[in-house]
């Protein structure tokens, strides 16, 4: 399977929960085979951690925030020359498949 959006693009969350909603953040992670991506800053969870030994080193206890994976329809792709979510399109050029802007007819990459 594959997605139309990739690390590093900025999106922006159109569904979810109330205090995620509009806002943006760039993709960290993408897992293809879930359809989900981790986003910076969007879906934070918190995690009760224990000490760990591991190779010599001691990690402190304590509560970790880190972003949670959310699903890929909740989230729209940001269009860097209009600056506003958009959906996605296909254009092939030379053998070549170019992700381009509904909205302004922007390539991507």
């Amino acid at each position: 399977m594959k997605l139309k959006i990739r690390k590093g693009d900025t999106v922006e969350i159109i569904s979810g929960r109330k205090a995620d909603k509009g806002e943006r953040g760039e993709v960290l992670k993408v897992y293809l085979e879930k359809s989900r991506i981790t986003v910076q800053g969007i879906n934070i969870r918190k995690k009760h951690q224990g000490q760990i030994q591991a190779q010599g080193r001691t990690m402190s206890p304590g509560i970790i925030e880190f972003e949670g994976p959310i699903h890929i329809s909740n989230v729209m792709l940001v269009c860097p020359s209009c600056g506003k979510a958009t959906r996605i399109g296909i254009s092939r050029e030379d053998g070549k498949a170019q992700r381009v802007c509904k909205r302004c007819e922007a390539v991507f990459d």
